[in-house]
């Protein structure tokens, strides 16, 4: 199958699209499994409850008075035109927090996720007694290099918006390069936690990622699919973290395997 996928870009992006889905028939069938997917769930659940509510209230209280009214016509015509523009950048501002929080909150219990799935696929069964002290420590670490990802995430989102502001083409060259981004982090933000257990450097991430361009980059589309998905976006994260430990699994690098001593 190497073979076949090897030159062709499209069999890539599809096999790499199927990866979260099948995430989700992994867990279905690991029950041991669903304690660590439990937590993010929840997590994630009331993130987006707050992030909703103080999105609604934003927009009622505040964009919504800052449209422009009058009589005429046009005035109309614009009001419309305000809201439905307003009502778009309010939901991807929810969707943006709801993203970014969800995973810096849930990191820790997302890298026990992704370990245990590691060593089921390897063949592992690890039963090892949960261990709060180790879990802290391991966290520690996780959260500290999840707030790198989310900071570099958030200062290019932030650059890119001011092509918004070029006549033109500013908006549409601005909607591309925000898409590449965010395709770009989900794979960097689910394979990271492969990575930050081997205490890889992002340089190696970056190259691994690289060079399974559109193997990831399918995968990345799957994910941006099912985050589309109202409810179904709840167990996004999960399905994101497992489907990267299944793809690297499957198209690992034996070179970082041995630094991890595996």
């Amino acid at each position: 199958m190497s073979g076949i996928l090897r030159n062709n870009p499209v069999s890539h992006f599809s096999l790499g699209f199927l990866y979260p889905f099948r995430a989700a028939r992994y867990i279905s069938r690991h029950p041991s499994l669903w304690k660590f997917v439990l937590i993010p769930f929840l997590i994630n659940t009331v993130v987006f409850s707050v992030s909703v509510y103080f999105g609604l209230n934003f927009f009622s209280d505040t964009v919504v008075a800052l449209i422009p009214t009058g009589e005429a016509w046009y005035w109309l015509i614009l009001y419309y035109l305000s809201w439905v523009v307003a009502a778009v950048v309010t939901a991807v501002l929810v969707f943006f927090s709801f993203t970014v929080v969800g995973n810096l909150v849930a990191s820790p219990f997302n890298d026990l996720l992704s370990e245990r799935t590691e060593e089921k696929l390897r063949g592992g069964i690890s039963e090892t007694p949960f261990s709060l002290r180790e879990f802290l420590r391991d966290a520690r670490y996780t959260l500290v290099e999840e707030f790198k990802k989310i900071s570099a995430f958030v200062l290019a989102m932030v650059f890119v918006f001011a092509f918004n502001l070029l006549p033109g083409f500013g908006t549409l060259i601005y909607s591309v390069l925000s898409i590449l981004i965010t395709l770009f982090f989900l794979s960097v933000e689910y394979t990271g936690y492969i990575f930050s257990r081997r205490r890889v450097p992002f340089r190696e991430q970056r190259r691994y990622l690289l060079g399974r361009k559109f193997l990831m980059l399918g995968f990345s589309t799957g994910l941006l699919v099912i985050l589309a998905i109202p409810l179904v976006q709840f167990l996004c994260i999960p399905m994101g973290v497992v489907g990267a430990t299944l793809l690297w699994v499957d198209h690992r690098n034996p070179e970082l395997d041995k630094g991890a001593g595996a």
